[in-house]
């Protein structure tokens, strides 16, 4: 009897665990995908390329996330401004030229790059300099192209005629067409003053200027450059005019020679075709001499606001838009020089034209590091050459003028 009840009892068990094990597990609720919204602020002809790598973006991170990535269209130039407006509602990822990399950081917007050897590993030294602050890189180097050099119709001119500007002015004149140079931007005019031993940079407060380009008494006087430029001025073969101005005289055929970058290459290309040359920036006449003409050098940068909601996502994607791949295709579609050391060492890049004139031109390059109180009266005084300074004021009181309003605290 006894065995008979503990047969029964081990069968009742053995039913239990057979029903529970027939029992479907309960279904656990699937996870909900984090809804990520960034917004980003690029050049406004960027946005075509922009929106292909936001794509690309997404598609590599489905299933993660749900993003919404807004473009809007705001200056490289004037982008430290926007931002420092409104930090909090500024974008997410943000370009930037990297002068203002300084001026964010200190303001709170740029934190730190989190693993800096990956950027100094992918990317040009010069670029990791362009987007660091004391040795500590804030940003992601995006292009290493942002100087200028000279564009020239080969109908025209020779490699011989693009090696002065005198030859190239003299040219220009009997063909009945134009040269041209913004001296509205003082950033093209220290073209001029960059390799005659007079100085402009930065104090080390990182934001007042130091200046001598009103100085007197040395190998050349800022007098001998300004007279220089009231000579170019002069000649019926050369017009200031602006960037827009200048792609506009290319296509309609009155512009046959210009200082520009590698942004107008593809719309240069288009129209000059075969005889679309570029050249390093040709010497100038200034004190009986030939002076080099110098240039500012610099990159483009990506940023990420230190306010955004999403940083850690903000920070992939402006890793995304700066990847070697990404920056190969922005040179395909925009003929801009890669910072990152693979694309920029591609075969491709190496044959490109601007980008052979740019290198051939940052021998006489000076990374660009001035202050706010830099631009604005160096093209007041260049405007006032370019019109062969009408009231006929002293040149030495206008750069003493100039000096003044470059080093003013």
């Amino acid at each position: 009897m006894k065995k008979y009840v503990v047969l029964l009892l081990s069968l009742g068990a053995l039913l239990l665990l057979s029903a529970c094990g027939e029992q479907a597990p309960p279904e656990s609720a699937a996870p909900e995908k984090e809804s990520v919204n960034l917004t980003v602020w690029g050049a406004e002809e960027d946005e075509a390329l922009l929106q292909e790598i936001f794509a690309s973006f997404q598609s590599r991170y489905a299933g993660e996330a749900d993003f919404h990535i807004a473009f809007q269209p705001q200056s490289e130039s004037s982008c430290k401004d926007a931002l420092l407006g409104d930090l909090e509602g500024g974008a997410d990822v943000f370009a930037f030229a990297d002068d203002q990399v300084a001026a964010l950081a200190a303001a709170g917007a740029l934190n730190p790059i989190e693993e800096p050897g990956a950027v100094r590993a992918a990317n040009l030294s010069a670029a990791v300099e362009a987007a660091s602050v004391d040795g500590v890189p804030y940003a992601y180097p995006l292009t290493a192209d942002n100087g200028y050099f000279l564009y020239y119709n080969k109908a025209y001119f020779s490699e011989e005629d693009v090696q002065t500007l005198d030859r190239m002015l003299e040219t220009a004149a009997e063909a009945g067409r134009l040269v041209t140079m913004d001296w509205s931007s003082a950033w093209y005019v220290y073209a001029f003053f960059g390799n005659t031993g007079l100085e402009v940079g930065l104090n080390e407060d990182g934001l007042t200027n130091r200046c001598t380009w009103n100085g007197v008494g040395g190998d050349v006087d800022g007098v001998d450059v300004a007279r220089a430029m009231l000579d170019i001025a002069a000649s019926p073969g050369f017009a200031s005019r602006t960037d827009e101005e200048f792609l506009a005289g290319v296509r309609d055929g009155s512009v046959i020679a210009g200082v520009s970058g590698v942004w107008n290459a593809v719309a240069i290309q288009e129209v000059w075709g075969e005889n679309a040359g570029a050249a390093k920036l040709p010497t100038y006449t200034c004190k009986g001499r030939q002076i080099q003409m110098a240039s500012f050098s610099g990159c483009k940068l990506i940023g990420v606001n230190a306010y955004s909601r999403h940083p850690e996502w903000a920070a992939r994607l402006a890793e995304w838009i700066t990847s070697g791949e990404n920056q190969r295709l922005r040179f395909e579609l925009r003929g801009q020089g890669p910072a990152n050391a693979g694309a920029a060492d591609s075969p491709e890049v190496q044959a490109a034209p601007a980008i052979a004139a740019l290198l051939a031109q940052s021998e006489y390059s000076q990374l660009q590091r001035v202050g706010g109180k830099f631009w604005d009266p160096v093209a007041e005084f260049a405007g006032n050459m370019a019109r062969g300074n009408p009231s006929g004021a002293e040149l030495q009181a206008q750069l003493d003028r100039l000096v003044e309003g470059v080093t003013a605290r």
